[in-house]
């Protein structure tokens, strides 16, 4: 079982052949964009490599058992030749007794000349680190077929053929808002999943969670201000409010998926129709939903908002 320092000793080493080993990658020419992405994710395989034996180093060093403190003290005693003789006795009698049986680890500068080796003639598998179908081409083209095929059930969305959606996939501000249900929702999640796979297993490097804090950071400011695409605040005329926007019901199936509208859409729906427009979101989302293919003379009275100015 190795020491303490010997331990500490190994992970340096292997911290050193890790960074060698990355800027060889770094600096191997890639005429191809397979090539490219097979690279980048070996550089990432080292990285991760590298972190984790600074982690392992910091807890050595931060010697909360006291092992590293004790063996420094024994190493650097009045009796250090003692200790040097002790463990070279325990070495020697182990050879004797074992021979070479039982060393199965191998030198770490042999592990490393072979990635050397594998680097310049990369077998079948290396060349192909990275799962894509056969639309992707290994990284050059996105594969949206299924997402077409969602997009394209979607109720109240025009239907379109793949190369058209392809040109307008992310064009999501040319949705109106009443069109964007619980299903549409659920469309969009998956697109993101999808872009944020695709991304990842192509340029493995880049720091997604970076460039989404920003998108966000934008997203809230446009929101707040009401001039986010596709939800702009309503700046219609005061009578207009008044007068309320009728809301197409068939693009809903359930009161959940009129929630996702917010409050003022959902109470400007409920005025054009003369409804009571006050209540919580659930209230408002399941009072308008209950006038889907309903008739207004069928409706409940008790569902109409009273006259300002009955007459007498």
């Amino acid at each position: 079982m190795d020491t303490v320092i010997e331990a500490q000793r190994k992970l340096l080493e292997e911290r050193e052949r890790v960074e060698e080993a990355l800027v060889k990658e770094k600096m191997l020419k890639k005429p191809n964009v397979k090539d490219q992405i097979n690279s980048e994710h070996r550089q990432v395989g080292l990285v991760e490599r590298s972190v984790e034996c600074g982690k392992r180093l910091v807890e050595l060093y931060h010697d909360n058992d006291g092992l590293r403190q004790e063996e420094i003290g024994i190493m650097g005693g009045p009796d250090e030749f003692a200790e040097f003789y002790r463990r070279l006795k325990h070495l020697k009698d182990h050879h004797r007794k074992y021979g070479g049986e039982g060393q199965t680890e191998e030198p770490m500068i042999m592990e490393f000349m072979k990635l050397d080796a594998e680097r310049k003639k990369p077998s079948h598998e290396l060349q192909n680190l990275v799962h894509f179908t056969d639309e992707e081409s290994y990284g050059k083209f996105l594969d949206l077929h299924q997402l077409h095929d969602l997009f394209c059930n979607l109720k109240g969305v025009e239907r379109v053929d793949y190369l058209t959606y392809l040109q307008s996939f992310d064009r999501l501000f040319d949705i109106p808002k009443e069109r964007k249900t619980l299903e549409y929702r659920k469309y969009l999640e998956k697109l993101l999943e999808y872009l944020s796979g695709y991304i990842g297993s192509v340029q493995p490097l880049l720091d997604q969670s970076k460039i989404v804090s920003e998108v966000k950071r934008d997203a809230e400011e446009k929101w707040s201000t009401g001039t986010f695409p596709g939800w702009r605040k309503d700046t219609g005329s005061a009578m207009a409010k008044h007068s309320g926007a009728h809301l197409d019901l068939s693009a809903f199936s359930s009161p959940e998926e009129l929630m996702s509208l917010g409050l003022d859409r959902l109470k400007s729906g409920l005025i054009a129709l003369g409804l009571k427009c006050g209540g919580t979101l659930e209230e408002r989302a399941r009072r308008l939903f209950s006038t889907k293919g309903v008739p207004l003379e069928s409706l409940d009275p008790a569902l109409f908002a009273r006259s300002k100015n009955p007459q007498v």
